[in-house]
């Protein structure tokens, strides 16, 4: 997933290099390098809140290719905010300058980028047997190969503080209505009910998969399949507007100001009972209190409680470039991302959950909160809908928020988005 704090979205990360042992002139190409050869190998992952450490795990890998390989390995890291990532690596890949090695969303990407022929088949890589039962679908193609090494899954709905809820003796709601009796309750002592970070575009969109996947998970089970037939409206699912809109109406000020890592600090701070927002900020929040208590829950989005469900996702994997020159060292690099010595670590430093049978770490407490949910079958698999479509969400609900587009506004655009995707994608 996917943050940084004040960059603008048109900005495009400079590049770190990470690595040991020979110097590289910059070409892609491996060449000579003494006794060995030296690669540089350019990786694209737009997490750059999590930076230190990728260096650090970066730099184990290159000591090691060093030692086991005699090969001298520099690390181009490339990691822009995660609102215009999906863009600038479509523009590289289809412009022939592929990374070697690149994050993509499981379930989102992974279907149109294979299409597209820009994924090595790594079906045949050691990592690939180390993978949990459950999260091996999600990185492997109709066709069943396995095209990227899984890094995030997901259980969210929304956070919230344990300890305001404590106090004032809540629960976390079932219902929108008593949702509803849960912001008035916050309300009536001077706490706010919701945190609202609408900076950075992705973030609003999180409502599109949290209420459209539980609608359908409970009574619109076709909208994917007939959508991408041309023959869906959004209009089925304007009913997501009135946890939108409660939401919207019951936040913290400044909204378009604020992103991700600010509205880690506040929430951390408890400047908010709730955020719309998964525990992939764990990490950023815990840094600014690493003592808080926080939790997990399902979004309600109507008075079905049959529809208050988890979200379950895999989604930022790493992919190996199908054109890559440097292909022995980045799938070097994809198996050692589940290496059986060292990927615990990696994977606990990050605050991920474990998806490996290799991962001996024990699980975080937000991580247990969604289980229980999970085991109660109040869950749903997080919905396919294609990256231009959340693309647009992220930016028509910040022009919804502030009051510059209408509901029908927002699912006229939504329409057209989905339609534009089919077109290029039939």
């Amino acid at each position: 997933m996917k943050l940084w704090k004040g960059v603008l979205s048109t900005m495009l990360v400079g590049t770190l290099l990470a690595g040991c042992g020979a110097n590289s002139s910059g070409s892609d190409s491996s060449g000579s390098g003494g006794d060995g050869k030296t690669v540089n190998l350019k990786m694209f992952i737009a997490q750059p809140r999590l930076k230190e450490h990728y260096d650090k795990y970066i730099n184990a890998f290159v000591a090691k290719e060093k030692k086991d390989k005699n090969i001298d390995v520099t690390v181009q890291l490339e990691m822009p905010p995660s609102d215009n990532a999906a863009q600038i690596l479509k523009t590289r890949l289809a412009s022939n300058d592929a990374p070697d090695v690149f994050a993509l969303h499981a379930v989102n990407e992974i279907p149109p980028f294979y299409k597209a022929g820009y994924l090595e088949d790594l079906s045949g890589q050691p990592f690939v047997s180390k993978l949990m039962d459950s999260v091996k679908p999600s990185v492997t193609t109709k066709d069943g190969k396995v095209v990227a090494v899984p890094l995030e899954t997901i259980s969210w709905g929304y956070l919230y503080n344990k300890k305001i809820f404590k106090d004032l003796d809540l629960k976390p709601p079932g219902t929108l209505t008593e949702m509803k009796a849960v912001v008035e309750k916050l309300k009536a002592n001077n706490v706010k009910p919701f945190l609202l970070s609408y900076k950075e575009s992705w973030i609003p969109q999180l409502f599109v998969p949290l209420t459209a996947g539980a609608m359908m998970n409970t009574q619109n089970k076709d909208f994917i399949e007939r959508m991408n037939q041309d023959k869906g409206s959004f209009s089925e699912m304007k009913s997501m507007f009135d946890i939108i809109d409660l939401v919207n109406s019951n936040g913290t000020d400044k909204a378009l100001e604020i992103g991700g890592d600010d509205g880690s600090a506040a929430f951390a701070a408890g400047k908010a009972a709730m955020w719309i927002q998964g525990p992939w900020f764990a990490e950023t929040i815990l840094k600014s209190d690493p003592k808080m208590d926080f939790g997990v829950a399902p979004l309600p989005i109507n008075d079905d409680p049959n529809a208050t469900l988890i979200n379950l996702s895999t989604s930022t994997s790493l992919a190996v470039s199908s054109t890559s020159k440097n292909k022995e060292v980045a799938l070097d690099f994809v198996n050692y991302v589940l290496d059986d010595k060292d990927s615990s670590a990696f994977y606990e430093s990050l605050k991920f959950n474990p998806i490996s049978k290799v991962h001996t770490f024990k699980s975080y407490p937000w991580v247990n909160d969604a289980t229980e949910y999970v085991k109660a079958g109040k869950s749903y698999q997080d919905p396919s809908i294609p990256q231009a479509v959340k693309d647009e969400a992220g930016k028509s609900l910040q022009s919804y928020y502030a009051g510059q587009l209408s509901q029908d506004d927002v699912i006229k655009a939504l329409d057209k988005a989905w339609k534009s995707y089919n077109k290029v994608n039939k």
